[in-house]
């Protein structure tokens, strides 16, 4: 199929997608009505976010949609795959799966990871009640991603698993300049552990190329998941993520999400916690530079009784670069008993970076624990010159600053990703190519938050070198 710009999309290549992937009748029509609503839905729907939000930026001129595209490696991702090959994974390529890897003995348990579309043909009650869950009517692209998704990731964990190792989900945009739509969803039943890194990635265009990604995560009973997102696209291109994540009794998340690559990220991430003593834990960095724009919508909803929700958002911003936190805690009638909190903070480097946090609280019953906050500051002149005179130059105490900033957010994350975040923040700020490939330097890294937080350190090594 040529390529068609997505302010062109309309029902033939609906048709097209779902020709091509023999899709049954009900997803056909799901698509057709989805497109609808995107055609009439505003760019933003809340109208109190309208004026801040930047998702205008996106261009539909030059976001190219095609039912094919590259699934060359680019040269830059050949070196990270080397590296996890060996791992739980799965590499997306454009609209591609590149490779899949279980090994032999999780397989046998009954660990699935594959494309969406084998996923509709070896689950498809499954497949059909997550996407039929998902309201396109709540956001513009949310309906855009029903609509017209042309890859997918589906991960599932069934009952009594721990997965020791962590499952990577690796994303890279083709070569060609084809946009991804990429509908992913990760089920984990009950009383199970798991830990999923996600990557995403993007080659450097002369045009705009669009990752858009609607991600649906459903946590069991008793269980537990650790999801980790890093996003060091390149800056050409822009990217949009919806998630709903509903977690039954007892079930508990952490969300690690760092935003530090594309001119444009839109993230929406709603959290529902249906059951009994549910519990949701989200930490947000964000470090932007030059033009770079950042929109973050946070929802947590408790609906059963004492559910706990914690949502800490950091954003780092440098030159004319802006962020745009918008948080809600929502505490419905039968949540009695929950505790909830929120806080957007931002720390602005250079005078043209801007932050907008718009916190907010709706609680429907009694005996509740809730609260928010939100600050936007620049560089304490202070620091800096206290710094300065313990012979630090005007950047070093920038990056003590910060380093200071996000200390306590870093103590929720595991050592690994500690580390990740720390060197692409470190190449972020020295302008070199943001990876997480496992060089000398990022190992050097690794060692000392492998034992950073350890408060037994200082006796275990005492005993390791008598």
């Amino acid at each position: 199929m040529s390529q068609l710009a997505l302010s062109s999309l309309d029902s033939s290549l609906i048709e097209e997608i779902s020709s091509k992937r023999n899709e049954p009748n009900w997803l056909k029509e799901y698509r057709k009505n989805s497109l609808t609503v995107y055609h009439d839905l505003p760019a933003e729907v809340s109208p109190l976010y309208n004026k801040y939000t930047d998702a205008r930026r996106m261009n539909p001129e030059q976001v190219s949609l095609s039912t094919n595209s590259d699934s060359s490696v680019p040269d830059f991702l050949a070196k990270r795959l080397d590296e996890i090959k060996n791992e739980i994974s799965i590499v997306q390529i454009g609209s591609n799966i590149h490779s899949i890897n279980i090994d032999d003995e999780l397989k046998s348990k009954g660990l699935v990871i594959s494309s969406l579309d084998d996923a509709l043909q070896n689950n498809s009650e499954l497949i059909q009640k997550t996407l039929e869950d998902s309201d396109s009517k709540e956001d513009k692209y949310t309906a855009l991603n029903n609509a017209a998704f042309n890859s997918g990731i589906f991960v599932h964990v069934p009952q009594n698993l721990t997965i020791n190792k962590p499952i990577h989900l690796v994303s890279c945009l083709s070569l060609d300049g084809i946009s991804t739509i990429s509908r992913n969803m990760v089920i984990a039943e009950k009383n199970t552990q798991a830990s999923i890194v996600q990557e995403l990635y993007a080659p450097k265009m002369s045009k705009q190329q669009a990752y858009l990604e609607l991600l649906d995560t459903r946590v069991g009973e008793n269980s537990k998941l650790d999801f980790t997102t890093l996003q060091i696209m390149d800056q050409s291109t822009v990217n949009f993520s919806t998630r709903r994540t509903h977690l039954a009794q007892d079930a508990k998340i952490n969300w690690y999400l760092g935003l530090f690559g594309s001119m444009l990220s839109r993230y929406r991430l709603d959290y529902d916690l249906d059951g009994t003593g549910s519990s949701v834990n989200d930490a947000q960095v964000v470090f932007g530079n030059n033009d770079q724009s950042f929109d973050l919508n946070t929802i947590v909803n408790h609906n059963a009784q004492s559910t706990d929700g914690k949502v800490v958002e950091k954003s780092i911003l440098k030159d004319t670069s802006k962020s745009l936190f918008k948080g809600m805690i929502r505490i419905n009638e039968q949540a009695a008993h929950s505790n909830s909190f929120l806080s957007g903070r931002s720390i602005l480097l250079s005078k043209g970076a801007k932050s907008d946090s718009i916190p907010g609280l709706e609680i429907l019953t009694n005996d509740v624990k809730a609260t928010h906050s939100a600050s936007v500051a620049q560089m304490d002149d202070e620091q800096i010159f206290y710094l300065g005179t313990r012979c630090l130059s005007y950047s070093e105490a920038e990056r003590i600053i910060v380093e200071g900033f996000l200390e306590p957010l870093s103590r929720t994350m595991s050592y690994q990703v500690r580390a990740w975040i720390s060197n692409i923040i470190e190449s972020k700020w020295a302008n070199k190519e943001l990876t997480i490939n496992m060089d000398e330097h990022l190992k050097s890294i690794v060692e000392v938050e492998e034992t950073r937080y350890n408060e037994n350190e200082e006796v275990e090594q005492h005993y390791k070198y008598r």
